[in-house]
């Protein structure tokens, strides 16, 4: 058989003298690499080695070049490694070919799509100067291979001792993140606090679409009840504990019989209070008011179905202006199509550098409520080798969602969807339609990886820390999670290190300097800082724990709007806080 790659397959074991194991590898194609999420990290006596995969392999590996000479060892992707992991055993390479020496069990999990390993130092002979390594990792089946990696070690060891985390694969009910329900016009339904309660406690669901149709007052301005329903609306929401998408429009109607400009700004005049005191439970506006369903196609002033005019266009931009100028910086905007921003707001996505500056920009994120349904979704896209690009660019910074609306196989199916949910940075789509396609995630097997990794999620992998700390002194932390989710919070939030009297339960929040916004999916964060613990401190024993709250007042301390990590006992549900699972003796 030829040996051309990429092919390769299982691998069987025979046994040899002296221990020896010569593993023969046969040939099957290879699929698209899915081996991200790389974590790479030592202490005085252990190194640890973690990555994300995706499906079902039997064998997870990691080649290591700890001489990192390449001519030496078993070659693979630019490595000669001296060590190969495979599953829960370490080999070590013997030369001549694939032939291999098994040298010690060791600490080995592979759950939740993540792979990790602890090995002692010792055990893997290193022998480059410094002690730096080169790593390849490797899944099977299909076989899927990364790129080489270098493992720069610390360059001593960690001041205090380290703790690790165990990931959880289960679905997380974290803000302005998941699967949403919409099942009634806002301004028609209202909201019943035990349901949506029951959604975020039994569904994990924490979002609900609020679109509140104008329709009786395209000539008029909204009446007080109108408004006292949505204000109404609000309250319902923040009692449940859940957050709100808002939309506002004129009609469900192809005529597209909206309201004119100058009726808009008027309405949007009224609303600007009612926005701004309700902001804390709102994750996003979608700019919404023109044509249909508040979706921009259909409509009677701004340039129908696709004709529009450089003075609708001028119209349309002063609605999407107004709406930003009375929602309060803090909350984002949403347009329909990626041509809109493009034609609107210029052609170039949001670079790094641009994001969170309070710009236009940088304020307007983007919906397609036709996910997957044709090559095009329904006219979402006008040139996908454009648009794409463009799309995955600004959805690192920007909020992305919406709904699918049409079966359509296969590119409806889990594997487009899983594809372009990632490459786009989805953080919300609806739970209630469209079910042909929803069903279709659930009868394909990967419902459960969308509700746990749309928007972000957050897991814990280590941190070191003091066993003891001075009142009125530093206190330094180091303190490893990766951000296993397919995007980043979008709205702003502190991340808070809090200290609480294991005797008297007192607690003390320390803000750290971190941006949460920041944290980019499939990436890990360290968070390596020192905060100064309060000279009135009570000396005594204190837990360490890590605090995500809602930047809102009426919020903050509430739990059901901080941030879980996807960890294994470490959120505690009655106040939001994540455990760190280690205590400081503060004298």
């Amino acid at each position: 058989m030829s040996q051309s790659w990429p092919w390769i397959r299982r691998v069987f074991r025979l046994p040899l003298a002296a221990g020896a194991m010569l593993p023969l590898l046969l040939l099957s194609p290879t699929a698209q690499a899915a081996i991200s999420g790389v974590v790479l990290s030592n202490d005085a006596t252990h190194v640890t080695y973690e990555f994300q995969y995706s499906g079902a392999p039997a064998y997870l590996r990691a080649y290591i070049d700890v001489d990192r000479n390449a001519a030496t060892g078993f070659a693979q992707q630019g490595v000669g490694a001296d060590y190969l992991l495979e599953n829960g055993t370490l080999y070590k390479h013997l030369g001549g070919g694939w032939l291999w020496q098994s040298v010690a069990t060791v600490t080995h999990s592979s759950t939740g799509g993540i792979a990790r390993w602890r090995v002692a130092r010792a055990d893997i002979g290193e022998t480059a100067s410094p002690n730096d390594a080169d790593l390849v990792f490797q899944v099977e089946s299909p076989l899927e291979t990364s790129a080489k990696t270098p493992h720069v070690y610390s360059g001593s060891p960690p001041s205090g001792t380290t703790s690790w985390y165990s990931a959880s694969s289960a679905t997380i009910a974290n803000p302005e993140r998941g699967f949403y329900h919409y099942t009634g016009d806002c301004d028609k339904s209202d909201f019943v606090a035990s349901t949506l309660r029951s959604y975020r406690e039994t569904q994990k669901i924490s979002q609900v679409l609020c679109i509140f149709y104008l329709a009786e007052f395209k000539n008029s301005p909204i009446s007080q009840a109108q408004l006292d329903r949505f204000q109404r609306q609000a309250n319902t929401v923040r009692s449940a504990g859940l957050k709100m998408i808002v939309r506002f429009a004129y009609t469900t109607s192809t005529d597209g019989d909206d309201a004119p400009l100058s009726r808009v700004t008027a309405h949007l005049d009224q609303l600007a209070p009612y926005l701004s005191a309700h902001s804390d439970v709102i994750s996003v506006v979608q700019a919404g008011f023109i044509g249909a369903w508040g979706e921009w196609y259909y409509t009677q002033k701004f340039g129908n179905a696709g004709t529009v005019t450089q003075a609708d266009w001028n119209n349309r931009k002063a609605v999407v202006d107004k709406l930003l100028g009375v929602l309060p910086a803090s909350r984002m905007v949403q347009l329909r199509t990626p041509k809109f921003k493009r034609t609107l707001y210029g052609t170039s996505a949001l670079a790094s550098a641009q994001a969170y500056n309070g710009s236009a920009q940088a304020r307007i994120g983007h919906h397609n409520d036709c996910f997957l349904a044709s090559p095009d979704d329904w006219g979402t896209y006008e040139n996908t080798s454009v648009e794409y690009p463009y799309l995955a660019a600004e959805t690192n910074y920007l909020p992305m969602g919406g709904e699918t609306c049409n079966a359509n196989p296969p590119r409806s199916d889990c594997a487009t969807a899983l594809s372009e949910m990632s490459l786009f940075h989805y953080s919300y789509l609806n739970t209630d339609y469209h079910s042909s396609v929803l069903n279709g995630w659930t009868n394909g097997g990967c419902r459960p990886e969308i509700d746990r990794r749309l928007g972000y999620r957050f897991a814990l992998v280590s941190g070191t820390f003091p066993t003891t700390a001075t009142r009125g002194g530093a206190l330094s932390v180091d303190i490893t999670l990766r951000n296993e989710g397919w995007a980043a919070p979008f709205n702003p939030r502190p991340v808070e290190l809090v200290l609480r009297n294991t005797s008297s339960g007192a607690t003390h929040r320390l803000p750290l300097s971190a941006d949460p916004r920041r944290w980019a999916p499939g990436t890990s964060v360290r968070l390596n800082q020192s905060v100064t613990l309060p000279a009135g401190l009570t000396a005594g024993n204190y837990a360490l724990l890590l605090n995500l709250p809602d930047p809102a007042p009426a919020l903050n301390t509430r739990p059901e709007y901080a941030i879980q990590f996807a960890n294994a006992d470490v959120w505690e549900a009655n106040t939001g806080f994540n455990t760190l699972q280690r205590n400081v003796t503060v004298q």
